[in-house]
């Protein structure tokens, strides 16, 4: 679901809103900097974080304004340069800045280069991917590329768009396993929604998966719905693998 903003309510907000509470403005020991050097990052509440992040004399106000405009942290990883400089007090700069440092923790999950992680569960799988996948704001469909020791051989992204049989190309999904080659596959899928819950179109496209896989002797071990709160595998609760 992507974060929409009211123009009219943020514009209303820009006149009416009070002077944002300024680093000078905190007593010492509650200053953000000063508490990072005292307790360590672990115990910074969210807000703090970003007002580090932010670097300017307005940022205890302004991180508290973002996390209340966009509602929560995973909501604000999914904004825009352009939507985050809709927010009175954001620039060119300290958007950049942000955009910036949530793409770096989304790499930080991916594996370091030249590693190949073992899956072994749906964990696994859905652990290498959540990082990327959970915040995209349309629906993308990857498939992980596994040797016959189930070591990552890669996670091409294949396709964009709403899931359904109508329009996605199995021969498509399978093409990268086939140059890879690969043993097997684990295929999976994000909901912008939040909610990681299987819907009809993806039990009838797993059974489809399932079928293809059979005749091209490459197994399809998993599909796996990744979402904001969570994931699912359609393996585990026995759908579209019957």
């Amino acid at each position: 679901m992507t974060t929409q903003l009211s123009f009219g309510y943020l514009q209303q907000q820009q006149m009416t809103a009070m002077p944002r509470r300024r680093v000078c403005d905190l007593p010492a020991e509650e200053r953000p900097l000063y508490r990072l050097h005292q307790v360590g990052s672990s115990a910074l509440a969210t807000t703090e974080l970003l007002a580090l992040v932010l670097g300017t004399a307005n940022a205890p106000g302004l991180s508290a304004d973002l996390l209340d405009t966009f509602g929560s942290l995973h909501q604000l990883a999914r904004a825009s340069k352009t939507q985050l400089m809709k927010i009175r007090g954001i620039g060119e700069a300290q958007a950049g800045r942000l955009v910036a440092i949530l793409e770096l923790s989304r790499r930080l999950q991916e594996p370091p280069a030249g590693e190949r992680p073992r899956v072994s569960s749906p964990a696994d799988g859905a652990n290498l991917l959540m990082g990327r996948m959970s915040h995209l704001q349309q629906e993308e469909l990857w498939v992980i590329l596994l040797d016959t020791r189930n070591r990552v051989l890669g996670t091409p992204a294949i396709y964009r768009g709403s899931l359904n049989t109508s329009v996605v190309r199995i021969s498509e999904v399978f093409r990268p396993a086939v140059e890879a080659p690969a043993a097997a596959v684990i295929v999976a899928h994000n909901h912008p929604s939040g909610d990681p819950s299987p819907s009809p179109e993806d039990v009838s496209v797993t059974r489809q998966l399932v079928q293809a896989g059979k005749v091209l002797d490459i197994e399809l071990l998993d599909h796996l719905i990744i979402a904001a709160h969570g994931f699912t595998s359609l393996k585990e609760k026995g759908l579209g693998f019957d």
